[in-house]
């Protein structure tokens, strides 16, 4: 995912909102970049403005004076370029590992995004430069702290207005490691000298915690989707019933997202020879338990969360966020909408939704594990129990991991620490909610993989393997596509690179197009 390819498209900004997928492309695929007549026009008619106002005897707050706290110090005209890149030199104070590629390139096209609506005030020039940046593949180097989340993502975003100024270190496309001069020069792009307001314009906005909100959402949909699948192979695999996911029932509590779910799992169960045998053998269960009979309750109530979550990122890309701001009638005003509230609270939701989600596909796991519930197999899969532990240990590193996600789940956006003197006195954490949201779909992918890898393994316990599948089609053909890159039931063998494998089956995608090569409409 952090390997930039050869641009394939190319995203035009204009004034107005940056579609998800264009986040996506620029971030994760590297496309490139360029700007709209349209941006390049109101981005000339906002810097008259800037330059007007800088011309007069009067303060105007990041045009003529200091910021923050020192905002009510002006400043003279023969320091003012000095003034911002004073600004960025001193706010570009991140530490900690290194922010992955796709979030700094998220973050940049956030900010060049909101630069190209006009409403900042900056030249043309600084959006080009910033376009040029990403179309050479050149990515600031960020370190993990330095964000509130509040003021606008400052230190994130002052690291990569360093790099438009030919300072700091960068990334360059094929991953090393070297001075920002270096690598403008190796691009031909020249360092750029900042301007009367142009550095405040370039730090002031949310466009980090955006962006991880942005890659998060593009990351659920997938994941989601393959929690339905993973719980629908658990269902089978433990001889459960389809009868509780009936869309009459469903329909009697329409919650947005639970039909959804039920859906999903109906289609991918269809044509089960398993779980028919069970309606017709002297099935003698009532009910299957919770992490089986209300998986579209629960997976529902995550997609709908998620839904908030595209609503509220959908608003954020359409806004223009800086402080002050250009309006339209020409007025240079401050404001507070660079507080980063609306964004930090969806990324901590999806974080407590992403923790739920995979609490319970491991509760599915340890099922198959434990003999008395898995309804016939061998204790912990094993192919000769006692001498052999199958599974045993994946799921600990399930339940380890599920450990962690409770944790992750503890919201960032409920603290705040003061800053700037008090000036700053509320900030919103967002910054970091999004970062341990990240830690968290890692952690939930990882999940899920051991429980389609248990499953997996299961089933074949229970009907030989795929050649001999009484499973739903959908679910022979994820089996299939599993035992291409890992062997089916054996004796021990090393076991994390076959729960590596599977990891990554997950994440690209391939289990779920494996299911949906089968199916009449793919899943939802």
């Amino acid at each position: 995912m952090e390997t930039l390819q050869n641009p394939r498209t190319t995203i035009e900004l204009g004034t107005g909102a940056l579609a998800a997928e264009d986040i996506v492309a620029v971030a994760r695929h590297g496309a490139a970049v360029t700007l709209a007549a349209e941006a390049v026009t109101a981005m000339t008619a906002s810097r008259t403005v800037i330059e007007e106002l800088a011309a007069d005897d009067k303060p105007h707050y990041g045009v003529s004076t200091g910021f923050g706290a020192l905002a009510v110090k002006q400043i003279v005209p023969e320091q003012r370029r000095q003034l911002q890149r004073s600004l960025i030199r001193s706010h570009a104070a991140s530490s900690g590992a290194e922010v992955d590629t796709e979030v700094v390139r998220a973050l940049m096209l956030n900010r060049l995004s909101t630069l190209a609506t006009g409403r900042t005030g900056v030249r043309p020039q600084v959006a080009l430069a910033y376009a040029g940046l990403l179309n050479a593949g050149i990515t600031p180097v960020v370190g993990e702290y330095g964000s509130l989340g509040c003021s606008g993502d400052l230190a994130p975003l002052s690291h990569c207005a360093l790099a438009l100024m030919g300072e700091g270190e960068v990334r360059t496309a094929d991953g090393e490691r070297v001075p920002a001069a270096a690598a403008l020069a190796a691009a031909g792009l020249e360092p750029l000298e900042l301007q009367e307001k142009e550095g405040l314009a370039l730090i002031n906005g949310t466009d980090g915690m955006l962006g991880m909100l942005t890659l998060a959402i593009a990351d659920l949909h997938l994941l989601l989707s393959t929690a339905d699948l993973a719980a629908a192979m658990s269902v089978e695999g433990l001889l459960g019933s389809d009868a509780v996911f009936a869309a009459d029932l469903q329909a009697l509590r329409p919650q947005p997202g639970q039909a959804e779910s039920a859906a999903n799992i109906r289609a991918v169960l269809a044509g089960s020879a398993l779980i028919e045998e069970q309606k017709t053998g002297g099935f003698t269960r009532v009910q299957d338990a919770y992490s089986l009979r209300c998986v579209p309750s629960v997976h529902g109530a995550a997609r709908s969360t998620l839904q908030h979550a595209e609503n509220v990122a959908e608003c954020e890309r359409a806004s223009a966020i800086d402080n002050p701001v250009v309006t339209l009638d020409g007025r240079l005003e401050s404001n507070g909408n660079f507080h980063g509230a609306p964004v930090g609270y969806v990324l901590d939701f999806l974080a407590v939704a992403v923790a739920d989600i995979a609490s319970m596909s491991e509760r599915r796991t340890d099922r198959f594990l434990d003999r008395s519930r898995s309804h016939g197999l061998n204790a912990f899969l094993a192919f000769d129990p006692g001498v052999d532990s199958g599974h045993m240990i994946a799921q600990y590193t399930q339940a380890g991991i599920v450990s962690e996600l409770k944790r992750l789940a503890v919201p960032a956006s409920v603290d705040s620490i003061p800053s700037s003197a008090m000036q700053e006195d509320h900030v919103s954490m967002g910054w970091a909610a999004g970062l341990k949201l990240r830690r968290a779909i890692d952690g939930l992918t990882r999940v899920l993989a051991i429980e389609v890898l248990t499953a997996a393994r299961a089933l074949d316990m229970r009907d030989g393997g795929v050649s001999t599948s009484r499973s739903a089609p959908a679910v022979t053909a994820v089996r299939a596509a599993l035992r291409e890159v890992v062997p089916g039931p054996g004796p021990d063998r090393y076991l994390a690179p076959e729960i590596e494998a599977c990891r990554v089956a997950v994440a690209d995608g391939s289990l779920l197009a494996a299911a949906d090569s089968v199916l009449d409409t793919p899943l939802l």
